[in-house]
């Protein structure tokens, strides 16, 4: 069975329409005691109504699947000293040799990774080098500047230790990247709080902020209500704070984010699409990988020799004429599944640079928790897509009722809205 093609085109959206007043009070500077404790705005068929964060449960139907992003933030970013003791700061944001994330990270001796450089016009030439104390003994790490890589550079990370990984040395000299629009220095806190209490596999520069206020009570409640859990994996990258600088769509390029998604996930989306039961994602960057994994099903279906190994989704694939119409949710979900369990293989590893924007219809995602996001953001285009031109009210409402926006800020639980 064939759904309805889309029809929205993004590309001359203007994102001067999507700008909103942000006084600096209304910004979070630093999360609230409780995880908990935040408010919770909740948006349904144009209604608007407050609660606290410890009321989800109650707002969500049994047999709800809530997809969570279970990404750790890491401690990318390195202060060294140039020989002329001026700062240089080293923000790594993937890796590049080895490519895969823990292997890099448990490496020994030598890695790659792409990075931004702060202070790179003072970095004349040679290398630098941190001296790091770790309970193991003194390491002095070595930073070799590369090619220019997209506004970064490849940075090649040396020292000599035998057992110490690159991610340990992280640990012990990194710094918790917190975001810029914050206007602080991370602080002790911030190693708890920036990250979720269900974080796991390390690789991101940016929290998963949506998860931040989910705790052992809220699971537990969650639980007894028969909400369902399940969990994906993407890598957030610098680029999720990059603002569209372009006058419309068409001239913004989307970043690009690494994913991994496991069988068990496509199969419990496969069951909950067949069940008709509700998908609501924690956060833009699981409903950015939900939907990424229906136009990879879509591929499937079109070619089904398509290669799924190091899949990319880029950022215009959804509005691409397609004259057949699309395939189902369900439909593209089980091309998915099918080829997984071809291939033999229990995990998918991607890029997505898919562009959500006003004119996109959420083909898995009912619903999303989500914090309140910057003006002419990428972020706040998705929540114009999923519940269309009430974003405005939504984002008055917030403002005009003390709720705090941003990273550290409040959340939201908003419903799609009804497609014609």
């Amino acid at each position: 069975m064939r759904a309805q093609p889309l029809n929205g085109m993004p590309h001359a959206i203007s994102i001067a329409d999507f700008d909103y007043p942000l006084p600096d009070e209304r910004v979070a500077k630093y999360p609230l005691p409780q995880r908990d404790a935040s408010k919770l705005l909740v948006f349904r068929a144009g209604d608007i109504h407050e609660r606290q964060f410890t009321d989800l449960p109650d707002e969500l139907p049994a047999g709800t699947l809530l997809v969570f992003n279970n990404t750790r933030v890491i401690h990318a970013r390195l202060h060294f000293v140039l020989p002329n003791d001026r700062p240089l700061e080293i923000l790594c944001l993937e890796p590049l040799a080895p490519l895969d994330y823990q292997q890099n990270l448990s490496a020994s001796g030598i890695v790659a990774w792409k990075c931004m450089v702060g202070g790179n016009r003072r970095w004349k030439s040679g290398q630098v080098q941190l001296a790091i104390d770790t309970p193991a003994g003194a390491v002095v790490l070595e930073a070799h500047r590369g090619e220019r890589l997209d506004g970064a550079f490849a940075i090649t990370f040396r020292w000599e230790h035998p057992t110490l990984s690159f991610g340990e040395l992280l640990a012990h000299a990194g710094v918790i990247p917190l975001p810029p629009y914050l206007n602080r220095d991370s602080e002790a806190l911030d190693k708890d709080r920036y990250q979720t209490i269900y974080a796991a596999p390390e690789g991101s520069v940016a929290a998963p902020t949506a998860g931040l206020h989910f705790t052992p009570r809220v699971f537990a409640d969650l639980a007894a209500k028969g909400v369902r859990q399940a969990f994906t994996t993407l890598h957030v990258g610098a680029g999720t704070f990059k603002p569209v600088t372009a006058d419309t769509l068409q001239d913004h390029d989307m970043h690009s984010e690494r994913i991994f998604v496991a069988s068990a996930l496509v199969q419990q989306v496969v069951d909950t699409l067949a069940a008709g039961q509700p998908i609501v994602t924690v956060g833009t960057t699981s409903l950015r990988t939900l939907e990424s994994l229906y136009w990879l099903g879509v591929r499937l279906l079109d070619n089904p020799l398509t290669d799924t190994a190091q899949f990319c989704i880029d950022q215009w694939e959804p509005y691409r004429n397609r004259p057949a119409g699309l395939p189902t949710a369900l439909a593209a979900m089980r091309a998915v599944l099918a080829r997984m369990a071809a291939d033999g293989t229990d995990t998918l590893e991607g890029h997505t640079q898919l562009l959500i924007a006003p004119g996109y219809n959420s083909r898995l995602v009912s619903g999303l928790i989500t914090n309140f996001h910057q003006p002419r953001s990428t972020l706040l285009l998705l929540v114009a897509a999923l519940i269309g031109e009430q974003w405005k009210a939504v984002y008055d409402y917030a403002s005009n009722h003390d709720f705090r926006f941003l990273s550290y800020g409040d959340s939201s639980l908003l419903w799609k809205a009804e497609v014609d």
